[in-house]
């Protein structure tokens, strides 16, 4: 991928990036107003979980600018790192924005009010447009970005939640079913629970540099035995430098190597097509003198 080809990607993601903001911040503000004059705990659980998606979206954002700033000083990756962390970030905020909105739903359910379904429907059907427009511009960014991808899904998930609104405000405009409102809350709440449950865990795994998901690390391993001259391969680590690049490093035994410049070049052509690693360091033994292995993780990986 052409490095002008990436900064006009990047372009495109930061602009809808704002743009998602400055349209979720009107939608919180519209559901906020209308949800409390339709006296809608839908509507208003739908401005709730909006909300924390909007602080979703700037933590996202915010880690997107910082990825791109250059390695200093102590920081010799740069800031990449702060894509993971937005990411644990956002998926925690989600996950209490879920359990409030259950809450209120049950509290709501022990104190029913009557709402207004014309309003809720109207408002409601605003955000799914806006919340559509959003998720459609970071889908291309999404695919490759795990930072983006959550902010995505945060964007798709309004969006769906949007329609479940739009869905209880009719039911209640057309039998006067107030209770349907709280209920599409607990609906809303469950969805947006299993939703975000898969990200927020592979984010923690990922902070805690475990092999990013889709590598399968034994593949890797296997890759490297395969390499001519290779007799061994120990201490193999990968891990996410940020949610779009990958890293590894291992201990490669390769007897009688003079100049090992070729089989490495080889391997990060290989590893960077097969596994999207693109950062790679290798350390060449000869294996005609034991090393000392000062690591746990050393003497269970040697083979």
């Amino acid at each position: 991928m052409s490095a002008n080809h990436n900064h006009s990607a990047d372009t495109q993601t930061g602009r809808a990036f704002l743009i998602s903001l400055v349209l979720n911040s009107l939608i919180v503000l519209a559901e906020i107003i209308f949800g409390t004059m339709a006296q809608s705990m839908a509507l208003l659980a739908d401005a709730g979980h909006t909300s924390i998606d909007l602080l979703g979206l700037i933590l996202s954002w915010a880690a997107f600018r910082m990825s791109k700033i250059l390695p200093k000083g102590r920081f010799t990756y740069g800031l990449k790192r702060s894509t993971v962390l937005a990411t644990l970030l956002s998926g925690l905020l989600l996950l209490l924005a879920t359990g409030g909105i259950a809450w209120e739903a049950l509290l709501r359910f022990r104190e029913p009010s009557t709402v207004n379904g014309s309003v809720v429907m109207i408002v409601a059907a605003v955000a799914l447009v806006v919340n559509g427009l959003s998720a459609w511009n970071l889908m291309p960014g999404s695919r490759n970005d795990l930072n983006v991808r959550g902010a995505f899904l945060h964007l798709l998930s309004d969006a769906g939640v949007s329609a479940g609104v739009i869905l209880s405000g009719a039911l209640v405009m057309f039998t006067g079913w107030n209770w349907v409102d709280p209920m599409t809350s607990l609906l809303i709440a469950v969805f947006i629970g299993a939703g975000t449950w898969k990200l927020f865990s592979e984010a923690i795994a990922l902070s805690m540099d475990a092999v990013p998901e889709g590598i399968d690390i034994a593949k890797i391993q296997n890759f490297l035995k395969r390499q001519a001259g290779v007799t061994g391969v120990h201490d193999l680590h990968v891990w996410a430098m940020s949610t779009t690049e990958n890293a590894i490093s291992a201990h490669l035994v390769i007897p009688g190597q003079s100049d090992p410049d070729q089989i490495l070049a080889e391997l990060g052509e290989g590893l960077h097509e097969q596994f999207e690693i693109s950062h790679t360091t290798f350390q060449i033994e000869s294996g005609s003198t034991p090393l000392p292995c000062l690591q746990t993780a050393c003497d269970n990986q040697k083979t």
